[in-house]
């Protein structure tokens, strides 16, 4: 389909002009068929969805533009966002002077993925400083998958032959810390834990650290709490973490990734916006994309925060954490129509 493939050139064009910062990493390698996989449900209702609107308007009028715009909001694209496409696609259709349905489809695909790529740096990229210990914070509120994220990233990291050790730096979620403990066993890596019951995680972590920098430890990934409940305490005890983690360089963490659950669409994006305003989060991973209908969420975490989604999770298995590729989102977000 000709009009797919203009799609894709356009990302391919903007991708050339902001390429990832030269120590990103290329540990994970993206796959395709995964994103395929994952996205199905959500391309399946993309199309669908698309198509109903279409299908049951006879004429490109206000009511069909009301119509696009309940539709984007259904996906969980958040309203300032939802906005500013529907001035695109009224504009774009004003502009054409467009009378065919089918046209209309195009145009409306064509501003969500301009939309999605305009006026921002797209650096997915994960970043590594060579030759030194690199110290990754993973945050994110209960029940989201972070430490199954956390698993999946270190067995990655160990099949390139990088030395992993894990920091349960989960103080307060009752049975966080075994959780984390399972995983290190199964990976059969080093665990670092509280010494005593509601220890202060930064101290936890300091001890993690202090370890890791001694042995060489390439990757070090930290779990935290994520008391939402008060944000003031989640506030200090991320300073503080922040804190010792530069008193060991200045230059980490290099990485601060905060873990969204996909399926609880703007609740998720109101865990983002708490987490942002405490602390200097430099990537999201989305975890159970395959349970989810509405993959506009991705398109609300720009809008609100202009923070890059690093990472896609589909699924338990370790292969299932994918690297968040523009081309390969859109490719498997439109499957449905790339075969009309």
């Amino acid at each position: 389909m000709g009009f797919f493939k203009n799609l894709l050139d356009k990302i391919r064009r903007k991708s050339s002009i902001t390429q990832s910062i030269e120590q990103t990493t290329q540990i994970f390698n993206s796959n395709q068929s995964k994103f395929d996989q994952g996205l199905k449900k959500a391309s399946n209702v993309f199309e669908s969805v698309i198509n109903d609107v279409v299908a049951k308007n006879t004429k490109v009028d206000q009511q069909l533009l009301d119509k696009i715009e309940e539709m984007l909001l259904s996906m969980d694209i958040g309203t300032s966002a939802v906005t500013r496409i529907m001035t695109a696609i009224t504009d774009e259709i004003k502009y054409q002077n467009v009378e065919n349905l089918d046209l209309v489809k195009q145009i409306i695909i064509d501003k969500i993925i301009v939309y999605y790529i305009q006026d921002s740096v797209v650096d997915n990229g994960l970043h590594l400083l060579p030759n030194q210990t690199n110290v990754i914070l993973m945050s994110g509120v209960n029940g989201v998958g972070k430490t199954t994220t956390i698993a999946k990233m270190a067995y990655h990291f160990l099949q390139s032959n990088l030395k992993v050790c894990l920091v349960a730096g989960d103080t307060f979620r009752a049975g966080a810390i075994e959780q984390l403990e399972v995983w290190a066993n199964k990976l059969n890596v080093p665990i670092f834990k509280p010494k005593k019951l509601n220890q202060d995680p930064a101290s936890v972590i300091y001890d993690g650290l202090n370890w890791a920098v001694q042995n060489k430890i390439d990757i070090v990934l930290c779990d935290t709490s994520g008391r939402m409940q008060n944000k003031v305490n989640l506030m200090n005890e991320l300073k503080k973490i922040y804190q010792v983690i530069q008193k060991f360089n200045v230059n980490q963490p290099c990485e601060s990734l905060l873990v969204i659950d996909a399926t609880t669409g703007q609740s998720g994006i109101a865990q983002a916006k708490v987490f942002s305003e405490v602390s200097k989060i430099s990537g999201i991973v989305l975890t159970k994309m395959d349970s989810t209908s509405k993959g506009g969420i991705i398109l609300a975490i720009k809008d609100n925060f202009n923070i890059p989604v690093k990472f896609i999770s589909f699924g338990e298995t370790y292969y299932d954490l994918q690297p968040f590729g523009l081309e390969k989102y859109i490719q498997s977000l439109l499957s449905n129509f790339n075969k009309e």
